[in-house]
């Protein structure tokens, strides 16, 4: 199987605004970036879509290890918050409704295709991949401005 570092970043101008996303895909030293961004969306749902794309884009099941500076993404895929929703209709709790639906259920189905380790870091803490997806981020937001 292959082995895949993926690196992503959300960013929003508001909250709701105007909203981008990036991401770094690198598999043998070769990187391919990706980026996108809607005219009113959240930070949220653009953390979400930087790893749908980058996991999407992906031709077969690999071994990927993801780095994203959301705790939003990362605790809930680690924690198991993300399938405990869809398991309960995607609900956080008998009456709070779990956000963003839409994007964690195309995100548990590509999780289930690959083998993906999930890695947090700081973000604006100089992290250079991160650092890089952020300005792929803003620079999607920027256009919708």
């Amino acid at each position: 199987m292959k082995k895949v570092e993926i690196f992503t970043d959300g960013a929003c101008s508001g909250n709701p605004g105007p909203g981008g996303w990036g991401a770094i895909l690198r598999y043998n030293g070769v990187e391919k970036e990706l980026s996108g961004g809607e005219a009113n969306t959240t930070n949220n749902r653009m953390e979400l879509s930087a790893v749908i794309f980058a996991l999407a884009a992906l031709k077969e099941k690999c071994e990927v290890t993801l780095f994203s500076d959301s705790q939003y993404v990362c605790n809930a895929i680690t924690q198991g918050w993300a399938k405990k929703w869809r398991a309960q209709g995607w609900m956080r709790n008998k009456k709070e409704p779990a956000l963003n639906p839409d994007l964690w259920a195309q995100l548990l189905d590509l999780c289930d295709k690959h083998e993906v380790h999930i890695v947090w870091v700081k973000g604006h803490a100089g992290h250079p991949e991160n650092e890089r997806c952020d300005r792929l981020a803003v620079a999607e937001s920027q256009k919708y401005m």
